[in-house]
C-alpha cells in the first residue's frame, strides 16, 4: 500500500532545533604539550611535598571532583611523607548524589585507601528541618546558607579541629570569586594556613591529569557535570556556561560559595 506524499507530516528545521536538548558541557581537551603538563606534576609533587614537610596534621578536604580526585591520585601516589603526612577525608553532607557516594568506593579499590567521612550533627538537621522545612535553602540565600552551615562548615570544623594546615581543590578559573586565589592563604577563622595546590591549574590541565593517570572520576562529570555539589544545589551545565553555573544556579554568581572558602567572598 503506497503512502501518499501529501501526507506526510513536514517538520520545521528550526522547530526540530527547538526540540532537541541542548549540548551539554564536556570536558575540555588538553592542547599543550606533554612536556607542560609533566612540569605542572612535577610542580604539583614538590608543592605538596612542601606542605607535608613543614606540618604534622595537614588535612585535604576533598569533594570528591574532578580537580579533588586529582589532588587525591597526586597524594596517593606520591611519597611515603606525603601519603602519611596528608590525610584526605569528605564531608559527607546527607543530600550527595549516589554518584558521588560510589567515588568512595572507586578510591578504596583503586588506592587501597578509605577517605574518612563527616557527617552533620543529626539534631541541627533535623531542627533545621522543622524550622524550615527540606529544600527551604531554594528561598533565600540566608536559609541556603545556613543549610551550608550545618551540613558542610560544622563537619568542616570539626575535621579540622586538630590540623595545623588544610588543602582544598579551588582553581582561579572556576569562578569570580576565586580569581585572585593564591597558593598558601591564611585561613584566619581556624587560626592555620590554607592552601590551593592547584590554584594556577586549567580546566584543560586537569582533565588531561585525569586521563594521563587513569583516575577515578564522578560519572556525573560525563553527564554535564563539570562541578558537583549536593544533590538539589547542583545540576547540569551548557556547553559555553560557567563551570559553576550549575552550583546554586538560582544565586548571584558573586555569592557562590557555601562558607567553606568565606575568605573568597570580599564584604
Amino acid at each position: 500500500m503506497s503512502t501518499v506524499l501529501s501526507e506526510i507530516a513536514v517538520v520545521d528545521a528550526g522547530a526540530a532545533s527547538a526540540m532537541r536538548p541542548p549540548a551539554l558541557w564536556v570536558a575540555p581537551e588538553y592542547t599543550g604539550s606533554i612536556a607542560a603538563l609533566e612540569q605542572k606534576e612535577r610542580e604539583l609533587g614538590e608543592r605538596l611535598a612542601g606542605i607535608a614537610g613543614r606540618f604534622f596534621r595537614a588535612r585535604f578536604a576533598s569533594s570528591l571532583a574532578a580537580e579533588d580526585m586529582v589532588l587525591t591520585d597526586a597524594i596517593l601516589r606520591g611519597t611515603e611523607a606525603v601519603r602519611a603526612g596528608i590525610r584526605v577525608f569528605t564531608l559527607q553532607t546527607g543530600r550527595l548524589h549516589a554518584e558521588t557516594l560510589a567515588v568512595l568506593d572507586k578510591v578504596q579499590a583503586h588506592y587501597g585507601y578509605s577517605i574518612e567521612q563527616f557527617t552533620p550533627d543529626a539534631e541541627a538537621v533535623e531542627n533545621y528541618l522543622k524550622k524550615h522545612g527540606l529544600n527551604a535553602f531554594y528561598d533565600s540565600v540566608e536559609l541556603r546558607k545556613e543549610c551550608c552551615g550545618i551540613r558542610k562548615v560544622e563537619p568542616l570544623n570539626r575535621a579540622l579541629s586538630h590540623a595545623d594546615a588544610w588543602l582544598t581543590g579551588q582553581r582561579r578559573e572556576q569562578a569570580v570569586t576565586r580569581a585572585e586565589l593564591p597558593f598558601e592563604e591564611q585561613d584566619e577563622a581556624r587560626g592555620i594556613p590554607k592552601f590551593n595546590p592547584l590554584a594556577d591549574w586549567s580546566e584543560p590541565e586537569v582533565w588531561a591529569y585525569l586521563k594521563r593517570h587513569n583516575v577515578p572520576v564522578n560519572d556525573l562529570h560525563a553527564k554535564g557535570y563539570p562541578s558537583i555539589g549536593c544533590e538539589p544545589c547542583t545540576r547540569a551545565v551548557r556547553a559555553g556556561e560557567d563551570v559553576r553555573a550549575g552550583r546554586w544556579w538560582w544565586e548571584s554568581k558573586d555569592s557562590k560559595e557555601c562558607g567553606l572558602h568565606e575568605q573568597n567572598i570580599k564584604h
